[in-house]
């Protein structure tokens, strides 16, 4: 056959094959690959929602329990701004763990915010009625449901953002955090022995210090491992359900494995500026219990920043080790040795 350039079957010049533009009813996106503008879809955000509930409600009783015993006595607002910190972390990570729950499915980013907003202010409210129906009628009481309820909606307006798996990560990875804190209380006392706490007051204050930055450093290893973890697994499972899923980059797994700090030192920002009024009780009730709750403050942001540092370290460590090395591509191959 003739290959003339009159010829039909003449050698036509290589062209790009044209795509046909997707018609507007074709924009399904894959749940773990969400489109340009859309916020992504959390995994397990209903189980993380139920542990968080589970965890905010334990706090909330055992503080009360605190309170309310008869050994409390007088103590019993220095005990409450003692157990604050933990109350509204907890409310923290449940305002934005309800919210994720509530809105996953929602794809707007503006709709999706203010329904997370919603969400956190529905939580932050029946923490604060539960608190008010169970806890004594004062100003203590009202202390902790106002800012409860703060740090709820704060919660719920961080699930609003379009990363919601980073959201999540650090979620799960702070309440992980703050369950291990509760369990190493129980290793407390035969660590400071171990750090050489003895008869005179300076020994047991240095291994209260060093007692302190091992509960940090192993909180922030296990917020950065279970940031990671989860985000590696959300990855495989939007592969597995979807066949696509788009990758996170670096800075997602550092704000994921520091979010658990940055949570922490959310929480001192909370206090400071809600619970203001109970701390200054609890610090004028005599002079030892002033130089108690100054240190108290100084330890959390201290013990805040550790996290915050040690989490992002441990994930960007995890994170690189996935890594492997760089592809070569036809223009490295042609460049000429040196």
């Amino acid at each position: 056959m003739s290959n003339q350039p009159g010829s039909s079957t003449a050698a036509e010049p290589d062209q790009p094959e044209a795509v046909a533009a997707p018609a507007d009813g074709d924009q399904a996106v894959a749940e773990g690959a969400p489109s340009v503008g859309r916020p992504e879809y959390a995994p397990a955000a209903l189980p993380l929602a139920l542990l968080s509930i589970a965890w905010l409600a334990a706090m909330l009783w055992s503080t009360r329990e605190a309170i309310t015993s008869t050994a409390a006595g007088v103590t019993a607002i220095s005990l409450s701004a003692y157990a604050l910190p933990g109350v509204i972390t907890a409310a923290l990570v449940t305002g934005a763990a309800i919210a994720l729950a509530a809105t996953n499915r929602l794809g707007r980013v503006s709709l999706r915010f203010l329904a997370t907003v919603g969400a956190g202010l529905l939580a932050g409210l029946a923490a604060a009625v539960a608190i008010n129906l169970t806890y004594a009628d004062n100003a203590t009481t009202n202390t902790i449901a106002g800012t409860t309820a703060a740090a709820a909606i704060i919660g719920g307006a961080m699930a609003g953002a379009r990363q919601a798996r980073v959201v999540a990560g650090l979620a799960a990875a702070t309440l992980a955090a703050q369950v291990f804190v509760v369990v190493f209380s129980q290793a407390r006392d035969p660590l400071s022995e171990l750090f050489g706490a003895g008869d005179t007051q300076q020994s047991v204050l240095d291994a209260a210090k060093w007692v302190s930055r091992t509960e940090s450093l192993l909180a922030g290893l296990l917020a950065g491992l279970v940031a990671y973890l989860y985000l590696a697994w959300s990855h495989r499972r939007a592969e597995r359900r979807d066949g696509a899923a788009s990758p996170l980059r670096w800075p997602a797994y550092l704000v994921a494995g520091a979010g658990a700090g940055l949570l922490l030192l959310l929480t001192e920002v909370i206090i400071r500026v809600g619970g203001r009024g109970l701390l200054d009780l609890a610090a004028a009730l005599s002079e030892a219990d002033q130089v108690a709750q100054t240190a108290l403050g100084t330890s959390r942001v201290d013990n805040g920043i550790w996290v915050l540092f040690v989490g992002a370290l441990t994930t960007l460590i995890a994170f690189g080790r996935t890594l492997g090395p760089r592809a070569v591509t036809d223009e490295d191959e042609d460049v000429p040795a040196a």
